[in-house]
C-alpha cells in the first residue's frame, strides 16, 4: 500500500480546555485489537522527580484501524497489480472523546499536570468500558499460500479460482473460432493461459516487491486475486523520487514480458496453439501496463502523479488528493466509457455484435472495475490522512501518572495515595523500587469497596514482561508496533535512563487515534 502521504506535526498540550475535578483512572479492562503504522516523531520532556511519574495525559487523540496499524503503507492497484500501504492500528472501537488540560499544562511540573482521559473519575471508582488494545501481528494470510520469493509470502485468493474458471470459459470460446479442430482440449489450452497471464501478474508484482526491499520498505505479502495483484508495502517510500520508481517498476516489466512475448511469437507459425498463447500472453501484458499507467489512485500511474505532485508542492498529502480524485474520475470514465466503447465497435469488434448478453457483461465488467478504482482512491485518502496524523500519537503525553506500591500494600491505602498524588495507576515494586507488575484497572473495578482493605495489590497485577516496558519517547508507527508486539491493557513507560515514567494505557491510545484521525487534514 504504497500511497501513503502526509506529515502530521506533533501536538505539545491539547486543543480542549478541562476542568479536573480529581485524580483520574485509564478506562477500565480494555480488550483487543490490531493497528498500522508510519512515521512518528517529536515529543515533549517532562519535568524530572525521583517517583514514578507518567507524562500528562494530554494530546490525546485517537486513531482508527487498520490500520490495525497496519495500512499499511499499501496501494492498492487493480488488474496488473495493486500496492497496497499502510498503517494503520486495527480494531480501534470509538469511544467518547476525553477532555484534556489546556495546552499551558505541559510547562507544569509533572506532579501538578491533569489527565486527559475520564478527568472526573478516581482511580477508586473507575467503570468499566470495553476496548481492544493492539494485538499482535499475525502472519498475513489471504489465500493459498504459493511460496516466499525473495523471503515475502505469495498468496492466491479464493477469487482467483473464480476468474481463472472465466479466462478459461471466455477464452476456451476464442480458440473455437481460431482453432475448431482442438475441440475440448480448447479449455486446457485456456486454462494455461489464464495460470500464465497471472504469472505474468506475479511478475508485475515482483517487481515492485524488489524496488521496495531496495530501498529498505518491508513488503507484508503479495495477493494475486480476483483483478490482478496486490503488492502489501507497509511503509511509504522516502521521497517522491523513490516514490515515482516504486510505482512506475511493475508497468515497465508488463511492457518488457510484452516485448519478450512479441519476439518468440516471431519464429511461430500463426493459427498454431502456441502462436495464439503468445499473441494472448503479449496483448494481455500490454493491457495490464497500459491500464496501470492511468493516473489516478490506486493504479500505478496514480502513485506516479502523486510523487510529482509531491515533489512540485512537497507535501505527499496534496500529492495524494490530486491522484485520488483523479482516481475517483477515471472511475466514472470507466463506468461511462468502457460500454460506450465497445458499443462503438472501437475495440474491434462490429457494433452489431455486441448486443444482448455481451452488453450486460461490458456493463458489469465496467461497474466492476469502477467500483475498484473508486473505493481504492477513497482508501488512499484515508490511509493518507492516517499517516498524517500518526505522529500525534506520543507515549510521552498518553501515559498517565503512576505511584509505586510494594507486593503486600492493600489495595484501599494503594488506592488512597494514588488519589492524593492525583495518580490514575499503580505500579507494584520491590523493596528496592524495581518494577515488579502493573496492578490491572479491569481488577481493580472487580473489587467490591468493602473488601478492598483485605486485598493485596499484588493479587490483582500483571506481571511485567520486557515488551510491556515501552520508552517513553516512541511516537506514531513506532509506538504502534511496539504495543502491537506484545498484546495487553497497560504497559509500563521508561526513561531511557530505565526510571519510571508512569503507566500507558491501551484504551488511552486507541481514543488518542480516534480522536486525531477525526481532525481535519
Amino acid at each position: 500500500m504504497d500511497e501513503s502521504g502526509g506529515s502530521g506535526q506533533p501536538r505539545s498540550g491539547n486543543d480542549e480546555p478541562t476542568q479536573h475535578a480529581g485524580p483520574t483512572t485509564p478506562a477500565a479492562d480494555p480488550t483487543t485489537g490490531e493497528g498500522q503504522r508510519d512515521k512518528p516523531h517529536g515529543s515533549s520532556t517532562p519535568s524530572s522527580s525521583s517517583t514514578p511519574r507518567p507524562a500528562s495525559d494530554s494530546g490525546t487523540g485517537t486513531t482508527d484501524a487498520e490500520a490495525q496499524g497496519q495500512d499499511t503503507a499499501t496501494d492498492d492497484h487493480t488488474t496488473g497489480d495493486a500496492t497496497e500501504t499502510g498503517g494503520t492500528a486495527d480494531g480501534v472501537e470509538d469511544h467518547p472523546t476525553p477532555d484534556t488540560p489546556t495546552p499551558h499544562d505541559e510547562d507544569r511540573p509533572h506532579n501538578e499536570r491533569q489527565d486527559p482521559a475520564h478527568d472526573h473519575r478516581t482511580l477508586a471508582h473507575t467503570g468499566t468500558t470495553k476496548t481492544r488494545p493492539p494485538q499482535r501481528q499475525r502472519e498475513p494470510g489471504g489465500g493459498l499460500l504459493m511460496g516466499r520469493p525473495f523471503g515475502v509470502p505469495v498468496y492466491v485468493a479464493p477469487s482467483w479460482f473464480l476468474v481463472a474458471a472465466l479466462i478459461t470459459w471466455v477464452f476456451g470460446g476464442q480458440l473455437d473460432r481460431v482453432l475448431p479442430e482442438l475441440g475440448a482440449a480448447r479449455y486446457l489450452v485456456s486454462l494455461f493461459f489464464a495460470v500464465a497471464f497471472y504469472a505474468s501478474v506475479l511478475v508485475h508484482e515482483l517487481a515492485h516487491t524488489v524496488a521496495a526491499l531496495r530501498f529498505k520498505l518491508p513488503v507484508r505479502r503479495i495477493q494475486l486475486q480476483f483483478f490482478g495483484g496486490v503488492s502489501e508495502i507497509e511503509k511509504e517510500a522516502e521521497t517522491p523520487g523513490r516514490e515515482f520508481v516504486l510505482a512506475f517498476v511493475g508497468p515497465l516489466l508488463s511492457l518488457v514480458l510484452a516485448g519478450l512475448f512479441y519476439v518468440a511469437l516471431q519464429p511461430v507459425e500463426p493459427g498454431t496453439v502456441p502462436g495464439v498463447l503468445l499473441a494472448g500472453l503479449m496483448i494481455s501484458n500490454l493491457i495490464v501496463a497500459a491500464f496501470n499507467l492511468l493516473p489516478g489512485l490506486p493504479l500505478d500511474g496514480g502513485r506516479m502523479l502523486r510523487a510529482v505532485v509531491w515533489k512540485i508542492t512537497g507535501k505527499p498529502m496534496s500529492g495524494t488528493i490530486a491522484a485520488a480524485w483523479v482516481g475517483r474520475a477515471l472511475a466514472v470514465s470507466v463506468l461511462i466509457g468502457l460500454p460506450l466503447l465497445t458499443q462503438s465497435g472501437a475495440l474491434g469488434s462490429n457494433a452489431e455484435d455486441n448486443v444482448g448478453m455481451d452488453t450486460v457483461m461490458d456493463a458489469l465488467l465496467a461497474a466492476i472495475l469502477a467500483a475498484i478504482i473508486w473505493t481504492g482512491a477513497g482508501n488512499s485518502l484515508r490511509m493518507a490522512r492516517l499517516r498524517e496524523h500518526l505522529p500525534e500519537l506520543r507515549a510521552r503525553n498518553l501515559t498517565r501518572r503512576a505511584v509505586p506500591v510494594e507486593t503486600d500494600t492493600p489495595l484501599s491505602e494503594a488506592l488512597r495515595r494514588a488519589n492524593e498524588a492525583g495518580a490514575r495507576a499503580l505500579v507494584v515494586v520491590d523493596t528496592d523500587g524495581e518494577p515488579l507488575s502493573l496492578v490491572r484497572e479491569a481488577a481493580i473495578v472487580g473489587v467490591p469497596e468493602h473488601r478492598r482493605p483485605w486485598v493485596a495489590v499484588s493479587g490483582l497485577a500483571q506481571d511485567l514482561t520486557d515488551g510491556m516496558r515501552v520508552s517513553a519517547e516512541l511516537a506514531g508507527e513506532d509506538l504502534l508496533d511496539a504495543l502491537r508486539a506484545t498484546p495487553a491493557t497497560e504497559y509500563l513507560v521508561v526513561e531511557d535512563t530505565g526510571e519510571i515514567y508512569g503507566v500507558l494505557s491501551a484504551a488511552d491510545v486507541e481514543r488518542a487515534f480516534v480522536k486525531a484521525m477525526a481532525r481535519p487534514s
